[in-house]
């Protein structure tokens, strides 16, 4: 029978999340709407309901868009090409890219200057990979795991660079920039590791809960890079994890023989889903909650450039 529940602290919205969804928000108050937001403007679909139900429409691409709107950028950053695109539809661009990001997009266009081959350490098909990837498409290889540094099929003497998306594994990207260093002993890297200090911390604040709990239960959504870590940091240490959108997610069939559940959220995840889990587990009896707290973040990030001098303009005109 459950016990009680722990909450890990820090869990949840990170500040690059918070700008990209007030983004839209400020966009809408501003722009009126509709707005458009090409892709999921974080990887959470509650957060994409909320944003629809007060007027943005989502699109897959910006040839979607009528021209002459207003659209937003995602946190996880576009290739270059897209904002080509959107320019000869005369789109009014809100670029909702996170400041994390765009320092992986600096670091790989810096690179290719400079004639390097660039490695990207991150997963095939997300969009932050994508994007990034496009900056030098013809100079960028991607590596997903340790094993593809062995195989990894360049010239001799080609001079090598590595960034990394930012919501990887702490532990296996570690392991991967050793393989490299190992295979190409000049490889050049960022000074400071590119996963987010948001990613690095609530991997962090699982595995210093681990030790406590005998289940772990993430909250976000199957699309979520940083969510989806959460649960393998979990299982890597043996302790049984699920990732579910919210409380409906949760199967009681995993609650057999547990006594104490971990609960986190991944940094696209609304703080109310994890106090609707919180509310799932009362009704079923448990009135021990804890929080098991480890750093606290004060990171913030200012609006986009393009909002800022909006709302100036409007307060000079109020």
């Amino acid at each position: 029978m459950i016990q009680r529940v722990l909450l890990a602290s820090p869990r949840g919205y990170c500040a690059g999340v918070e700008r990209a969804v007030e983004t839209v928000e400020t966009a809408l108050k501003l722009y009126g709407s509709p707005v458009y937001v090409r892709k999921q403007i974080v990887h959470n679909v509650h957060v994409v309901r909320d944003l629809e139900s007060l007027g943005a429409i989502f699109v897959d691409e910006v040839d979607e868009i009528p021209e002459g709107a207003t659209v937003v950028f995602s946190a996880h950053g576009v290739a270059p090409s897209v904002h080509e695109g959107s320019a000869a539809l005369g789109l009014t661009v809100v670029d909702a890219t996170c400041p994390l990001v765009t320092k992986v997009h600096t670091q790989a266009k810096r690179y290719a200057g400079e004639g390097y081959t660039v490695v990207l350490v991150g997963h095939a098909g997300h969009e932050e990979v994508v994007g990034t990837m496009g900056e030098a498409p013809e100079q960028t290889v991607l590596v997903e795991k340790v094993e593809d540094v062995a195989t990894l099929d360049l010239p001799a003497g080609t001079p090598v660079a590595y960034i990394t998306q930012t919501t990887l594994s702490v532990d296996e990207t570690a392991e991967i920039i050793t393989a490299l260093r190992a295979r190409f002993p000049e490889i050049r890297g960022p000074r400071r590791e590119d996963i987010c200090y948001a990613t690095s911390n609530r991997q962090w604040a699982v595995k210093e809960m681990l030790p406590e709990i005998d289940l772990l239960l993430v909250i976000g959504s199957k699309n979520s890079s940083n969510s989806n870590r959460l649960v393998d940091v979990a299982r890597a240490a043996g302790v049984d994890a699920h990732l579910v959108d919210d409380a409906s997610g949760i199967d009681v069939s995993w609650l057999n023989g547990i006594e104490t559940v971990g609960v986190t959220s991944g940094a696209s995840a609304p703080e109310r889903l994890v106090i609707g889990v919180c509310d799932w587990f009362r009704e079923r009896g448990v009135t021990r909650f804890e929080p098991f707290r480890i750093v606290e973040e004060d990171v913030t990030f200012r609006l986009p450039v393009e909002l800022r001098r909006e709302l100036a303009l409007a307060d000079s005109q109020s």
